[in-house]
């Protein structure tokens, strides 16, 4: 499906180019010194062809037939404003009509009006589909390059932030009743499937009486044997891809939530949470994360690699909320080259990350996974002494029990009557210790975090990711504003571009024939 809407675009109209004589009423000729030196729009008005020739955009437009489009320099500009201040496409679209700033930024008239919102839609859409659709990113960490600004500089600092999504979170019956109606819309096969309880064709919710735990388990019953019911119908029909995703959705969803009941062929709300559980069929992508026991987010992840010594991203992910941190972090640190000091938080602690880093010989300064006694203020396994070769495990009163191939070692009898035993577990059958196949590492990582070394580096260097999160997430972009990784993606990487590009130019950026620093 992705193919055929390239080919589309592809073939849809053909690249408009600046005209290169200034028309009379110029805003760069007639208020350029109204836009204050040093912000983004003054910098985008002297170098923004600099920054984003025609050819950047080539691949976009491959037809030379049609109506040109918004010259790219144009578009590229709007894109980085939009982003660096938060705004709809809408609002977007205004603010190039009648400011100032913006006019000169992208070197229109005065009475220039713009161009329609959905112009932005039409342009990312196109990026998307191309081969590099982050391009305008790459475009500024190639500016970041030129200038040389972090050559010796070693240190990485990782960090990740939950970010809202743009719908709202479904409870299960109203995912499977968006689901089913999806169904039945794509799917002709769909149609003709007896269903019996609801009417899809309305838009409300089932009229129940919802504080009756019976009468909600019954109607989830009834929802769940008309999905399965639209399955059975759909399972030997041929299906498009955009039908196959409404059908696997509708699978998804109809089984995430529930378990049989005692009665065959009946359904109950299971007493359990999938892991990966969709929370919205409108965005099948987004999915729960909880910050903290008391904090939780509905959405995605942006994961984020900053150079702490001038704040700069060198590259960023968007992923679903409940991602891992340590996989996502690895991969963003690919494009970088060995001998780097990578600064993380506990998040980023377990063994196989760890693994990962020394690999590709980095050198990690990341904070240990808290360990947790069995017992309040007791014993924790750095107080066992731990034998991987030999693969014993030996308690603070002395006493040796083997591990097992699985990494178990169980002290049973041998805790009836210890005097340590208060300290140590409350189990009946004594305490456990759990060996991770990777623990010399990890506790190596425990003992060199509490080095002088370890504490004045990481409070050097660590903090600045919280800084460059705080500039990621203001102006509104706490929330995101599309729906599926792929549109949130994009976003991420213009937004990040336009806070690497405002950066750079607080640091002196200037164009001499090549990118430099002034400062």
């Amino acid at each position: 499906m992705l193919d055929v809407g390239r080919r589309l675009l592809q073939s849809w109209g053909m690249q408009g180019r600046r005209e290169p004589n200034r028309e009379l009423l110029d805003a760069a000729a007639l208020c350029r010194q109204l836009v204050p030196d040093g912000t983004v729009e003054a910098f985008l008005a002297d170098y923004r062809q600099e920054l984003f020739p025609d050819e950047l955009f080539a691949d976009l437009f491959a037809s030379g037939r049609g109506r040109p489009s918004v010259p790219a320099e144009v578009i590229a500009t709007v894109m980085v404003l939009q982003a660096l201040e938060g705004l709809s496409d809408r609002d977007a679209a205004r603010a190039l009509g009648d400011r100032i700033s913006w006019k000169v930024a992208c070197g229109l008239a005065l009475d220039d009006p713009g161009f329609h919102h959905s112009v932005l839609t039409y342009w990312r859409n196109r990026l998307r589909a191309s081969d590099r659709p982050e391009r305008i990113f790459e475009v500024v960490r190639e500016v970041v390059e030129a200038t040389g600004v972090l050559k010796g500089r070693r240190q990485r600092a990782l960090d990740s932030t939950l970010l809202d999504d743009a719908v709202a979170t479904q409870d299960t019956v109203t995912q499977l009743i968006s689901a089913i109606r999806r169904v039945r819309r794509r799917v002709p096969a769909a149609e003709s499937v007896t269903l019996c309880a609801h009417d899809y064709d309305q838009g409300a919710k089932p009229v129940i009486a919802w504080d009756d735990s019976v009468a909600r388990q019954h109607l989830v019953n009834a929802l769940v044997t008309d999905a399965v019911a639209l399955l059975e119908a759909t399972s030997h029909t041929e299906l498009t891809s955009e039908q196959d995703d409404a059908v696997g959705l509708l699978a998804l969803v109809a089984g995430q939530d529930v378990e049989p009941d005692k009665a065959e062929g009946t359904w109950r709300i299971a007493e359990r949470v999938v892991a990966d559980r969709v929370i919205s069929t409108v965005d099948p992508e987004a999915r729960h994360m909880h910050k903290s026991q008391s904090s939780y987010r509905d959405g995605y992840k942006a994961h984020l690699v900053v150079e702490p010594g001038t704040g700069l991203v060198t590259a960023a992910a968007l992923t679903p909320a409940n991602a891992a941190d340590g996989p996502t972090g690895i991969a963003l640190l690919a494009g970088e080259g060995p001998g780097l000091e990578v600064l993380a938080d506990s998040a980023y602690g377990s063994g196989e990350t760890r693994a990962a880093l020394a690999d590709r010989q980095h050198r990690a300064f990341i904070k240990p996974i808290p360990l947790r006694p069995a017992v309040p203020s007791g014993f924790t396994i750095d107080d066992f002494t731990i034998d991987t070769t030999a693969q014993t495990v030996t308690c603070p009163q002395g006493h040796s029990v083997p591990v097992s191939r699985r990494g178990n070692a169980n002290f049973g009898p041998r805790c009836r009557g210890c005097p340590l035993r208060d300290r140590c577990t409350t189990a009946n059958n004594g305490r456990h210790i759990t060996v991770h196949h990777q623990h010399d590492a990890m506790a190596a990582a425990r003992r060199h975090a509490e080095t002088e070394e370890f504490k004045t580096r990481y409070r050097r260097h660590r903090p600045m990711v919280e800084r460059s999160i705080a500039w990621l997430v203001a102006d509104g972009h706490r929330r995101v504003r599309y729906r599926g990784v792929a549109r949130n993606q994009l976003g991420l990487s213009l937004r990040v571009a336009a806070i690497n590009l405002r950066r750079l130019i607080n640091l002196g950026l200037d164009h001499r024939g090549g990118w430099v620093l002034a400062t």
